[in-house]
């Protein structure tokens, strides 16, 4: 998937955007098809989505302002929470225990979905929103609670039932996630309910 300048702007506004709980973006805007992931959290499902937000967002603005020929990008506006449980320059060492406990819980089940996956490097993960990298196969669209412990998550595939998302998984299962379903491709998923 290909990233502008204006593609990044737009995701980033979608990233920030904070509607009422259970209400989503209107069907006009939406593209032909979203994949969505179906994601049972631990705790509180609208807290979920702000710590997923949290961690996403300053990661898309970096897309939209760093330069990217630099050895390292800054990570003062990354939750420390997250910094912590990633691994390399700039996060903990993947092993660290002062990262919460549904950070350490979310890289144990990150491992176990992905069949042994280490934690991600912080400055790895952080380069996967280069506009110039093509590896990232999704944008944003948004997040939905659909339950207590229930989250819906909508991204811009180009309709690809398979593309590279295990950049976004990991900021899911990190921010509390439990188990993920999906990527299912949904047509005009924003004419049904949630």
């Amino acid at each position: 998937m290909m990233h502008t300048g204006d593609s990044l702007a737009a995701e980033l506004l979608r990233v920030r955007e904070r509607r009422p709980v259970g209400q989503r973006p209107g069907a006009d805007a939406a593209p032909p098809a979203l994949s969505l992931f179906v994601i049972d959290v631990s705790g509180d499902a609208a807290a979920y989505v702000e710590r997923l937000r949290s961690v996403l967002a300053p990661a898309v603005r970096l897309g939209c302002t760093a330069d990217f020929e630099q050895e390292s990008l800054p990570v003062d506006e990354v939750p420390g929470w997250f910094a912590e449980v990633c691994s390399g320059p700039g996060g903990g060492s993947g092993g660290e225990e002062r990262a919460p406990r549904f950070a350490r819980a979310g890289r144990e089940a990150y491992a176990e979905h992905t069949g042994g996956g280490g934690p991600w490097d912080l400055q790895d993960w952080l380069y996967r929103f280069d506009p110039d990298e093509d590896s990232r196969g999704w944008e944003w669209w948004d997040a939905t609670v659909a339950g207590p412990s229930r989250v819906h998550v909508r991204v811009d595939s180009w309709g690809e039932s398979f593309f590279g998302c295990q950049d976004l998984l990991w900021a899911v299962f990190t921010a509390g996630a439990v188990r993920v379903e999906g990527p299912m491709v949904q047509i005009t998923s924003f004419r049904e309910k949630p």
